[in-house]
């Protein structure tokens, strides 16, 4: 029998032959049908859908302690979602009893972590499991797993590690050398009290958005950095009496009637990312919204962007732009040139103290460290099959990496409505592979280069003409190569139309052998 290198037996550095992989796995860790990496929406939504589906064999890998993906991370002061929560939130698992119409991080954290218990789902987790590195061996047609417990085999893979799972803390040069208190919004020091500090803010995006007007009052002094201004829409939410709640608990159909109307209503919003021009009606709503919270004319002019409203992020907010406004905060709109002991300095010379640093600096999302990870045919790295720019079959399947399923992969981000629902539409897909596969007892399956070439390519045509191809700014959905690779170009009904069927003949498939039939 010939002889493989099996790198992921990281530590250990031997060469082994196949049979002795198959020895030391059973040995030293678990043979599975199914592994999931991550047990956020996207994990516990694939854990839920196998079970219903007769899929049994699986683990739930989560690297942290507790289950819940961003919204176990995200703390900080205001964390809360702006997708209404009847929207964000599984179809197949309604939650009548939200407290309010757009819920804070920790109850959205306690839906899923019910939705867990719901499911049963305990027993397939496998917590404090970080996938150091997972490769494929095409010999034994297996995904070779090593984590910080132990070496796993499985046959499918499923990645559901999210886009907003890795902080991005800024390249400033200095940054190690302050002395003073560092710590990113995604990793909130709770124990670290900010009242009468002079506190820095790197940053205001979405997070920003939400923690400045709950901190501006602690601190002493808040000086706000600010690379590129952001349009703010005001934010209708409301809390959700008893009595509404009981309807939506006790009137069948209820709460699955507001979700449609809310599904339509979101919907109907994209209209403007796709026709650039309809989304000036909303930019006119946050003019006026801008100009009645912030009189200075000055600042007025440094809070307003100079882009297409839609082209980055919409955020939510009634608080920040009068926050901004009040004495004790400093807008800075000079770029960070350096960063020393005590403080900042910017491109025009200006020093600025400070005692603590919070960066507001977003995610990993077209960079993600998981890219490093994941080894496919041949070993080469997704990050290497990724450079310069990420493409997947429908956003779910790679190309050269058999068995592999992402969620929420390239282009299946929205900008208008709950990704929730791209998540089950994925899902579905995912699910009527693998039924496709067991019923003809197929080994592996990958999509074939031209379906994703062809697939990528309808993606780019509609992305031209959006809304972040021509808003006149640059934006975390793109990638360096200028691509947005992030989002999906169209309405979530588009796509969970083009995911409703399967396609066998965008894949190649390879039958299971004798030997592999055996051991079932």
């Amino acid at each position: 029998m010939g002889r493989s290198a099996h790198p992921l037996l990281t530590g250990i550095l031997v060469t082994v032959t196949n049979e002795g992989v198959d020895e030391y796995c059973d040995e030293f860790g678990d043979q599975i049908d199914i592994a999931i990496i991550g047990s956020g929406f996207g994990g516990l939504g694939a854990a839920i859908q196998l079970r219903r589906k007769g899929f049994t064999d699986f683990l739930i890998f989560e690297k942290a302690d507790d289950m819940g993906g961003t919204w176990r991370d995200n703390t900080y002061p205001g964390c809360a979602c702006d997708v209404t929560s009847n929207l964000y939130s599984f179809s197949f698992a309604l939650n009548p009893g939200w407290s309010e119409t757009f819920s804070g991080y920790k109850e959205i954290w306690e839906y899923l972590t019910g939705c867990a218990d719901r499911f049963g789902l305990r027993p397939y987790l496998r917590l404090g499991h970080e996938i150091q590195e997972a490769a494929w061996d095409e010999y034994e047609k297996k995904w070779l797993l090593t984590t910080n417990r132990g070496i796993f085999k499985a046959r499918v893979l499923i990645a559901a590690t999210g886009p907003l799972s890795q902080p991005s803390v800024p390249d400033i040069p200095g940054l190690k050398s302050f002395t003073g208190k560092v710590f990113h919004s995604a990793q909130w020091d709770h124990d670290y009290d900010l009242s009468g500090r002079d506190v820095a803010v790197i940053g205001t995006g979405a997070s920003a958005v939400q923690f400045v007007p709950q901190i501006q009052p602690k601190v002493k002094r808040l000086k706000l950095f600010q690379r590129t201004p952001g349009w703010i829409v005001p934010h209708v939410t409301r809390k959700r009496g008893r009595a509404e709640n009981w309807l939506y608990q006790h009137i069948p159909g209820l709460a699955r009637l507001n979700r449609t109307l809310l599904y339509w209503g979101y919907e109907s919003m994209g209209v403007g990312f796709m026709h650039p021009r309809i989304n000036r009606v909303a930019q006119r709503v946050a003019e006026r919204n801008l100009r009645r919270q912030v009189p200075d004319p000055h600042l007025r002019a440094q809070l307003m962007p100079g882009y297409t409203l839609g082209c980055k992020r919409v955020l939510r907010s009634n608080a920040f732009w009068p926050v901004v406004a009040e004495p004790n905060v400093d807008l800075i709109t000079s770029g960070i040139k350096e960063i020393r002991a005590g403080g900042l300095v910017t491109a025009d010379g200006t020093e600025h103290p400070v005692d603590t640093i919070i960066l507001g600096t977003g995610f990993h999302v077209t960079d993600s460290p998981v890219m490093q990870r994941i080894r496919g045919r041949d070993q080469i790295r997704l990050s290497e099959a990724w450079t310069p720019t990420m493409r997947a079959y429908l956003g779910t399947t790679v190309s050269g990496f058999p068995n592999l399923f992402f969620l929420l992969g390239p282009n299946t981000g929205l900008g208008h409505t709950s990704v929730v629902i791209m998540i089950e539409s994925q899902l579905k897909q995912v699910i009527k592979t693998l039924e496709h596969m067991r019923r003809n007892g197929m080994a592996t399956m990958e999509p074939t280069a031209e379906a994703q070439r062809r697939d990528n390519a309808q993606v780019d045509r509609k992305m031209d003409g959006t809304v972040w191809m021509a808003g006149g700014c640059r934006s975390w959905y793109l990638d360096s190569t200028g691509r947005n690779s992030t989002l999906w170009p169209g309405f979530a009904t588009t796509f969970r139309l083009r995911l409703r069927h399967f396609r066998p003949a965008d894949y190649t498939f390879q039958k299971e052998d004798s030997r592999e039939l055996a051991k079932r």
